[in-house]
């Protein structure tokens, strides 16, 4: 009869563990991640004239989503806007030498007006992405278009 009482005992305390759930906690997104990585560090990039120096993440912003460059394989690979945080939460720390920062340049071929508008689209989508993220852009012309430079005070005529 003793040992009725502790089976009953035994039986419902494993009862009771095996209801409990245990709370997973969801993975970090890749905003979050990405804040683990230093935040951009101007000096160590501001003087590259040829985008092939670039050793951070570079992004085309496409007609068909946005492609990141990978300079390993020498690929670029096609991503839809709200996959490029999490792939690059992916990329080693040695892919961010110059902090927190992405190049990014549009495709310059468009087969007609509806692809400009795509691309436009795309660019402000991903733009605000990267933003929300505290991720620095540093926009790149895209083949042909011409190069805005800003002035500085030397380039101003003195009377």
């Amino acid at each position: 009869m003793r040992s009725r009482p502790k089976l009953s005992f035994l039986f419902v305390t494993l009862c009771l563990c095996a209801c409990t759930s245990k709370q997973v906690a969801p993975a970090p997104d890749g905003a979050t991640l990405l804040q683990a990585v230093p935040g951009a560090d101007r000096a160590k990039y501001q003087r590259i004239q040829d985008m092939r120096n670039w050793r951070n993440p570079y992004l085309v912003i496409r007609t068909d989503g946005v492609g990141l460059l990978d300079p390993a394989d020498n690929a670029e690979i096609v991503l839809k806007p709200e996959e490029v945080l999490d792939r690059l939460a992916q990329l080693p720390a040695s892919a961010w030498p110059y902090g927190r920062v992405v190049a990014v340049g549009e495709n310059g071929i468009r087969g007609s007006e509806q692809d400009s508008v795509t691309i436009r689209r795309n660019k402000g989508i991903v733009g605000g992405i990267l933003q929300g993220a505290h991720i620095v852009i540093e926009w790149v012309p895209s083949a042909g278009a011409p190069v805005r430079r800003s002035k500085s005070l030397e380039d101003i005529p003195h009377n």
